[in-house]
C-alpha cells in the first residue's frame, strides 16, 4: 500500500517560510520585552513639565510683583530705617540722614539729600520723584531759584550764553533741563575739557536730542576749550586710557601699532589701525598729537 504524506511535507519552501515566520515572532517578543517604546511619551511628559514650570515661574513673578511695597509720596527728612531699606538705601546713607535730623535739621531739595546721604545718582533718580516737601520749604526754594535767575523785561537773564562756562542755574532756565541734568551736563563738560562739538552734548546721560536743541537756542559754543594734547609716541597706557572716548580695547591697539611702527609721522596714522573707530577720529585727536 502507497502512503501518501501531508501536502506540505513535500514543499520545502514552505516549511521554510513556516520557520522563518516563528523565528520573526519569537525575535519580535523578545524585542518587545527588552526595548522600552516610551520615548516618545517621555519626551511628551518632558515639554508638559516644562510648559507647567513656565506657568508656575510667571505666576511667582507676578507674585513678587504685588507683594512689592507701593510708594507713596513722603517728605524725605522723615525716612525711617525701615523706609530706608524699601526704598533701597545703605544703612550707612540711613545713618547719615539719621544723624543730620538729630542736629534740627531738615532735607530742602533732592540734591540736598544726596549731598546729606550719599546715595548715587541711578537711586536719587529713581525715588527724587516721590519727595513730598513742606509749604515752607517749597517757598523757600523758590525764593532761592528768584535770586539767582533775573527777570528783566518779561526775559530771562543769564550769566552766560556760553555753553562752556554755562553754570547749573542758567542750564536750568532751558525748557526740560532740572537740576539733575544740569548736573550731569556740566560733569561731563570737565570730563572732556570743555565743548567742541554741538553732537558732544547729546552724549550726555539721559539728554534727549529735542532738549539738546533747545539748549542750543539759548546757549553757543562760541569759545572752543584749548587742551592740552598728549604725544602719542611718548604716551603711556595709563595716560592714554585717561583720554575720553579711548576705552581699553583701543588703548591696547594704539599701544601695538606704536610698537609696530616704532614711531607715528602723523597722527593721521591711528586710522591705520584695524578696528580704529574713525566715527570718532575728531574727537580723539582733540587730546592727542604725533611729534
Amino acid at each position: 500500500m502507497k502512503i501518501v504524506k501531508p501536502h506540505f511535507w513535500y514543499n520545502k519552501s514552505q516549511r521554510n517560510g513556516v520557520f522563518f515566520l516563528v523565528l520573526l515572532i519569537l525575535v519580535l517578543q523578545i524585542l518587545y520585552s527588552f526595548i522600552d517604546f516610551s520615548v516618545e511619551e517621555e519626551s511628551l511628559a518632558a515639554d508638559q513639565i516644562r510648559q507647567l514650570q513656565a506657568q508656575i515661574d510667571s505666576l511667582k513673578k507676578i507674585e513678587i510683583e504685588k507683594r512689592k511695597p507701593i510708594i507713596y509720596p513722603f517728605n524725605p527728612s522723615y525716612i525711617t530705617d525701615y523706609k530706608g531699606v524699601q526704598l533701597g538705601m545703605s544703612i550707612e546713607e540711613i545713618d547719615r540722614l539719621i544723624v543730620f535730623r538729630k542736629q534740627n535739621k531738615f532735607i530742602s531739595s533732592a540734591s540736598h539729600f544726596q549731598k546729606v546721604t550719599k546715595i548715587s545718582d541711578s537711586l536719587l533718580y529713581k525715588i527724587s520723584g516721590y519727595f513730598k516737601f513742606p509749604d515752607w520749604v517749597v517757598n523757600q526754594n523758590k525764593r532761592k531759584k528768584s535770586a539767582v535767575v533775573i527777570f528783566e523785561g518779561g526775559k530771562t537773564i543769564i550769566s552766560t550764553s556760553n555753553i562752556n562756562s554755562a553754570t547749573r542755574q542758567d542750564l536750568q532756565t532751558v525748557d526740560g533741563v532740572n537740576v539733575f541734568l544740569a548736573q550731569r551736563i556740566i560733569k561731563y563738560r570737565n570730563r572732556i575739557k570743555g565743548f567742541t562739538f554741538k553732537s558732544q552734548l547729546e552724549e550726555v546721560w539721559k539728554l534727549e536730542k529735542d532738549v539738546a536743541t533747545e539748549i542750543f537756542r539759548v546757549f553757543a559754543l562760541k569759545e572752543k576749550p584749548v587742551i592740552e594734547k598728549i604725544n602719542v609716541n611718548t604716551a603711556t597706557f595709563k595716560e592714554l586710557l585717561s583720554i575720553p572716548y579711548i576705552n581699553y580695547d583701543l588703548c591696547k591697539k594704539i599701544m601695538e601699532f606704536k610698537n609696530e611702527v616704532a614711531e607715528l609721522q602723523s597722527i593721521e596714522e591711528l586710522k591705520n589701525i584695524e578696528g580704529f573707530p574713525i566715527d570718532k577720529y575728531a574727537r580723539i585727536v582733540l587730546y592727542l598729537e604725533a611729534k
